[in-house]
């Protein structure tokens, strides 16, 4: 399996959790106070448990206009859907800053619009990385105290960061790394060598757990990623970066579903 396919399909696997984000809580807070009366298996989180396992964003019944029996189904839930993207554009404009990339950043930036996740490509002494970089709503840095109420505190939620880093040279094999991001550290999850050439199959040995490494083996393959540029300084950015993108592709999404309502 190639890189390209094995990033593709952790991003539909990501694609399928659960999506309470921070942007709901401030869409239910902001409506609540101004209107009146989110083999490889260890490495991602299990699909939500909705019955279709699709994603699911909740639409609050407190920052959406009351349901009437004088309209029709569909006209209320576009009503709903604008409600929805007023509430998000509104919170967008009180958050609305420049996210410059950090000093000395030696990365292009591939985004497009529509996706769920950004490329950081770059080129070193022949070699090209890549760092694939998605936001998982289904796993969240822990950065509540134990019996805070995290469902009305906006910042208690932090989804994690995940990426899937590639080293490719010339004609050769390319050694991939699947990293969790959080604020304490870049922590690689697992590394495996593939040869573009080969057949993937199930079977394939691809060396032991990164954790059963030797320390001082793990600790330099640390510092390999490290004067390639990937490294722990990023992750401030990159949340800033990745929230923002997740914002503005809901605002999309919702515009989209609204159009087609409305045909």
């Amino acid at each position: 399996m190639s890189s390209a396919s094995l990033a593709a399909r952790l991003l539909r696997r990501a694609a399928s959790s659960s999506r309470a984000s921070t942007l709901s809580r401030r869409c239910a807070h902001s409506s609540a106070t101004s209107r009146a009366p989110v083999s490889l298996a260890q490495f991602h989180p299990a699909a939500a448990a909705s019955p279709s396992g699709t994603p699911a964003r909740r639409f609050l019944s407190s920052q959406s206009p009351a349901a009437s029996s004088k309209i029709s189904p569909d006209e209320n839930l576009r009503r709903v859907i604008d409600s929805e993207i007023e509430c998000v554009v509104e919170s967008e404009e009180g958050s609305a800053q420049q996210i410059d990339p950090p000093e000395d950043f030696p990365f292009e930036i591939i985004d497009n619009p529509g996706d769920q996740s950004i490329v950081l490509k770059r080129e070193l002494a022949g070699e090209t990385i890549k760092a694939t970089v998605y936001t998982n709503f289904d796993t969240e840095e822990d950065l509540n105290n134990e019996g805070s109420d995290a469902e009305n505190d906006d910042d208690s939620f932090k989804p994690a960061l995940q990426m899937v880093v590639t080293v490719e040279k010339p004609g050769g094999s390319i050694l991939e790394f699947e990293c969790n991001f959080n604020d304490d550290e870049l922590a690689i999850e697992n590394m495996r060598l593939l040869n573009r050439d080969a057949k993937f199959t199930e079977n394939a040995y691809e060396g032991p757990q990164f954790s059963d490494l030797d320390e001082n083996l793990q600790k330099s393959f640390h510092r390999y990623l490290e004067v390639r540029g990937i490294k722990h300084s990023l992750h401030d950015w990159l949340h800033e970066y990745m929230m923002t993108k997740d914002e503005r592709e809901y605002v999309v999404w919702l515009k989209n579903m609204r159009e087609f309502i409305e045909k």
